[in-house]
């Protein structure tokens, strides 16, 4: 049973989140063999005041 946790700075839409879980299991599935019936994916997203690189927040950034 795969477990991915994938964190992002900043908000993605539903279908952002379905995109990319659609392809996650789609490698998971090619390279290891996974059924994506059995592969959990757990999106978190942070606002970038709560990221830094470094010194600087992501929110400084342009």
């Amino acid at each position: 049973m795969p477990f991915v946790e994938v964190k992002v700075a900043g908000p993605l839409t539903k279908d952002q989140k379905k995109e990319i879980s659609k392809d996650i299991c789609a490698s998971l599935k090619r390279v290891a063999g996974k059924e994506p019936k059995t592969t959990y994916i757990l999106f978190t997203e942070a606002s970038r005041e709560n990221w830094a690189v470094g010194e600087e927040l992501l929110a400084d950034r342009s």
